[in-house]
């Protein structure tokens, strides 16, 4: 195996805890630009042993450049409690470029290619950081997680070798450091008015053949309305893009949100085109069941979420896609207003021919990526602690989540609280101060990834209950590492985009019956026209060689 005496190495002192001097000269990977021989030279600021669980500060006052990714919910203060309580227990100043929300993603590429990118480069969702990797840009930041004591000790405890191997490129490097999450964390699924199914003496369904049960008994008492119109349509290419990302795991396919052309097939020990497999089609023929039968409203799969919302409110429907904190701020709250002794509730997501699972790769999320400027720096391994720290430990991820205990928030009897006055999205209505707006705490810039129990924390008794609920179901096994090449990748994605709008089109013209499914085989001939084969073939050939190479 390649540098495996300097792997071998790595792990050996990672282990003991020790990443000093001694564990700092001469350790890399054998595959790092000529900056990256002699890191004992960058360790300017740096702690001499610094291990996972030690509170990281510089033996030096520092500073690091950070684009900003600025939420118009909380925008950005120069004079947030984070910044000054982050320098105090770090001696780490950030000196962020503030980039609004809307612009962020273009901003970022403005920036790395005109070689003005700040040192650390978070909020990046992969495969994002794959357009970065041929210029050279963007650290291989799995070359330096040997200075990263907490983000190797989660990445062993958790099991995250094959979540990481996804998002590895053809040069067996990953170019993002992910937020890491101990279990995978569901964010949507059906909301239902109960009292509606009470006064239908029903109960909650808890598979997608009683949802349309349910959805039958409600057409059959309110014959001139649809049971469920959706929201979540618009600002998206993918029809119903909530709906189907979460009936879609349930019949085992990614699909709405979540779709993507390759999916691994465990059965077959492959990968398959996602568009075109059982599982998907299965997922077409209920959503036509359902637009047929009119119990789903046809403008589900393009009318705006004020429209749905309407329907909702004026009891036009009685069941709508949710996630916890729309359910309580939103629905709840409004329909309390409107609607006389009207209750709602989110439910796990209905199972489907798949089972109790949830789709594999989800304990990864959104990251950082570090410019390749970072590693000429003399603080270059002190910056790496600083970031090992305050994304990956588990006390640098409960301050930038919940702050300075006794202060912005109180912990008692295992449970978290916004402190007296101060509410977090919606908790307290009536406080003069909000976490996020005021104090800059548990912002989406620092704050993902985590052990269940810190995720967990923020939890309202709805959302406690739900995700409680899909912990306990399995992960679909996480494909293995299948990175193109720079060619391939061109290749790729002259395919993928063409194949993706057919699937697209032909999702919602099947679902509102403009195409019968009877014509279902043609249509997988389409996809073949336009390359699937091709494009299927690329990635298996990609796995088998970057299987062989790692052997």
């Amino acid at each position: 195996m390649k540098n495996a005496g300097q792997l071998s190495r790595r792990q050996v002192l990672a282990a003991a805890g020790l990443v000093g001097l001694a564990s700092l000269t001469g350790c890399g990977s054998g595959d790092e630009g000529e900056d990256g021989k002699d890191l004992a030279k960058k360790q300017n600021g740096a702690m001499k042993e610094y291990r996972a669980g030690e509170q990281f500060k510089a033996s030096k006052p520092l500073s690091f450049s950070l684009l900003h990714n600025n939420n118009p919910v909380y925008p950005m203060k120069d004079g947030w409690l984070f910044w000054n309580e982050l320098t105090r227990r770090t001696g780490v100043t950030l000196k962020p470029i503030a980039v609004p929300l809307s612009d962020y993603e273009k901003k970022r590429s403005v920036l790395i290619g005109a070689g003005d990118a700040p040192f650390l480069i978070p909020k990046t969702y992969h495969p994002s950081e794959v357009a970065f990797v041929s210029s050279g840009a963007i650290l291989p930041v799995s070359e330096y997680t040997h200075l990263m004591p907490n983000f190797r000790d989660k990445v062993r405890k958790w099991k995250l070798e094959p979540e990481l191997d996804s998002i590895r490129q053809s040069d067996g490097k990953y170019y993002l450091l992910p937020g890491l999450h101990e279990k995978v964390k569901s964010g949507y699924s059906l909301s239902l008015r109960t009292d509606v199914l009470g006064k239908l003496g029903l109960t909650l369904p808890t598979t997608w053949d009683e949802v349309y049960d349910v959805f039958k008994a409600i057409r059959s008492e309110y014959p001139d309305r649809y049971p469920f119109s959706d929201r979540w349509s618009t600002n998206t290419p993918f029809p119903a893009a909530a709906l189907c990302s979460y009936l879609g795991q349930s019949f085992g396919v990614r699909a709405g949100w979540t779709y993507d052309n390759i999916s691994f097939d465990a059965k077959k020990d492959a990968f398959v085109f996602t568009g075109a497999t059982d599982g998907y089609r299965q997922m077409v023929e209920y959503l036509r069941k359902l637009v047929a039968e009119k119990l789903m409203d046809p403008e589900s799969f393009t009318q705006t979420d004020d429209d749905a919302l309407q329907k909702l409110l004026g009891q036009k429907s009685f069941a709508i896609s949710a996630n916890p904190q729309e359910l309580v701020q939103s629905y709840r709250y409004n329909l309390a207003k409107q609607v006389k002794g009207a209750k709602i509730e989110m439910i796990p997501v209905p199972l489907g021919p798949a089972g109790p699972v949830v789709l594999g790769g989800a304990r990864l999320e959104n990251g950082l990526m570090i410019s390749t400027k970072a590693l000429k720096s003399d603080t270059f391994v002190a910056m790496m602690q600083f970031v090992d720290w305050l994304w990956y430990s588990d006390e640098g991820q409960r301050f930038a989540k919940w702050g300075v205990q006794g202060s912005t928030y109180t912990y008692a009897d295992g449970q978290y609280r916004p402190g007296p006055g101060i509410s977090l999205m919606g908790s307290d209505p009536n406080a003069p101060k909000d976490l996020q707006k005021d104090y800059g705490f548990f912002n989406g810039v620092f704050t993902y990834g985590g052990s269940w129990a810190l995720v967990s924390s923020s939890f309202g008794p709805d959302e406690k209950t739900f995700q409680d609920a899909m912990s306990q179901r399995e992960q679909l096994p996480v494909g293995p590492a299948h990175p193109l090449q720079s060619v391939e990748q061109e290749q790729a994605s002259l395919w993928d985009t063409p194949l993706r709008d057919h699937v697209t089109q032909n999702t919602l013209k099947f679902a509102l019956g403009k195409r019968p499914l009877s014509e279902w085989d043609d249509y997988v001939s389409e996809l073949k026209g336009k390359n699937m084969g091709r494009l299927v073939g690329l990635h298996n050939k990609a796995r088998e060689r970057f299987a062989r190479e790692r052997s």
